[in-house]
């Protein structure tokens, strides 16, 4: 009769361990128990980077890499980006069901009651160069919130935290908005909560006191689905540090801050950059053979293929290249589209990509969608961070409520040297 054990053989002792496994994972510290001597610290796995190491359980994101599923509580990312708004989503993630009529019109409303910002923190902003990156502004802006409202640290007061939920939605559309007018040198532009979440967002962008502006609902609509897109992706690199710095009981701005600071970087909200960079570079539909035997060669990289979770066509990817003719039909088209199609055709059928399974991802097509909507370069990872701060504050959130969760505390494998003696200065 099968057992839901592993049984382990310690071949330097010859004992044998029987070891639950729970949810196809087993206890960290269950290893413990293994040792040579009985003052030993005991058996520990050693992963870097987290590749197969389960740091909490989740209800929130369910990822099914090698067949391309993305679902988020349970519903398929298609259904969400088709039939959802980016705020029902938000609602979704942090709070586990679809809303009612009711429920979303309150939501909606307790989140753009809250998009202003406290005017000393529009005059913070002020402070930055007229060159400063509006990633870093906005990181710095999200953890100097911490101190307009301090009552935040009460972190296991739910009605404080449903608070700080409604603030940090409704704020951080409106902190890139000041970052970006900050960076081209005009006025700000305060929000209009009747425009909508994306609609209000592009207005604060772009608004320069024209007669009868109106943004375009393509537009907007299409940011909507592009923040559906990145609301949530599971454990990553700034989820993780969402999680750990939140570990500490800290409030969610400084959690979120350090979160936002992770997807600053380039391996993680910066590949949407890169893949419109590498674009630029073919330059023509004809210099696509030359760059992808370059590829073959290791001599470049094909930015915008393949995925450290997903080994099929990342579902996320085939929405948004819908949305992004879409876009192109509003905005005029745009060669780096057509060297962007006729790339992924050839990948598509070469057996070098097919064979490492290097499929379009989600950055593929989302860098050419924002610089068809004029935003520049390094507002990139900004468009990133304001929908993934529900998926953040969902996983703060669960977080906070699980009773297994410590602060969180990685082990080390120590390689230096062994305990020596000082030798004063004149001695050495």
């Amino acid at each position: 009769m099968s057992k839901d054990t592993l049984t382990i053989t310690d071949n330097r002792t010859g004992k044998t361990y029987e070891v639950p496994i729970q949810n196809g994972t087993i206890r960290a510290m269950d290893l413990r128990q293994i040792k040579v001597n009985p003052d030993d610290f005991g058996l520990m796995s050693y992963d870097p980077a987290y590749k197969n190491t389960a740091s909490c359980t989740s209800r929130i994101t369910f990822i099914d890499g090698e067949k391309g599923i993305l679902r988020y509580r349970g519903y398929p990312i298609e259904q969400l980006a088709e039939k959802s708004t980016y705020l029902e989503v938000a609602y979704l993630l942090i709070h586990g069901e679809l809303p009612t009529k009711e429920q979303l019109e309150y939501w909606t409303n307790r989140i753009m009651r809250h998009t202003y910002i406290h005017e000393n923190l529009a005059e913070l902003m002020k402070a930055f160069r007229y060159d400063a990156h509006p990633m870093g502004m906005l990181i710095s802006s999200v953890a100097a919130m911490s101190t307009f409202h301090p009552e935040a640290r009460n972190i296991d007061d739910e009605a404080v935290r449903q608070k700080q939920i409604w603030r940090i939605l409704g704020k951080l559309p409106t902190i890139a908005a000041f970052a970006y007018r900050i960076r081209i040198g005009r006025p700000f532009n305060y929000p209009d909560a009747t425009r909508g979440y994306t609609g209000n967002f592009l207005y604060m962008l772009d608004y320069m006191n024209e007669r009868d502006y109106e943004v375009h609902p393509t537009l907007a609509r299409a940011l909507d689905v592009l923040f559906i897109l990145h609301a949530d992706h599971e454990q990553n690199c700034s989820t993780s540090t969402m999680r750990a710095v939140g570990s500490s009981r800290v409030d969610p701005y400084s959690a979120l801050a350090a979160a936002a600071a992770a997807l600053y970087g380039p391996l993680h909200g910066g590949a949407n950059e890169a893949v419109l960079r590498m674009l630029t570079d073919i330059g023509h539909v004809k210099n696509i053979p030359a760059y992808i035997e370059r590829v073959k060669k290791g001599e470049l990289r094909l930015m915008g293929f393949g995925h450290r979770v997903y080994k099929n066509y990342d579902p996320r990817a085939r929405i948004i290249k819908k949305i992004a003719h879409e876009v192109f039909e509003v905005t005029g088209t745009s060669p780096l589209l057509d060297i962007a199609l006729e790339l992924e055709r050839i990948a598509l059928e070469d057996d070098y990509f097919i064979s490492r399974k290097l499929y379009p991802n989600v950055d593929f097509y989302s860098g050419i969608i924002y610089r068809a909507m004029r935003f520049p370069v390094d507002m990139f990872p900004v468009l990133f961070a304001i929908p993934r701060a529900s998926g953040w504050l969902a996983q703060w959130v669960e977080m906070v409520q699980d009773p297994e969760q410590k602060i969180a505390r990685p082990r080390q494998v120590y390689l230096g040297p062994e305990q020596r003696d000082y030798v004063p200065l004149d001695q050495r």
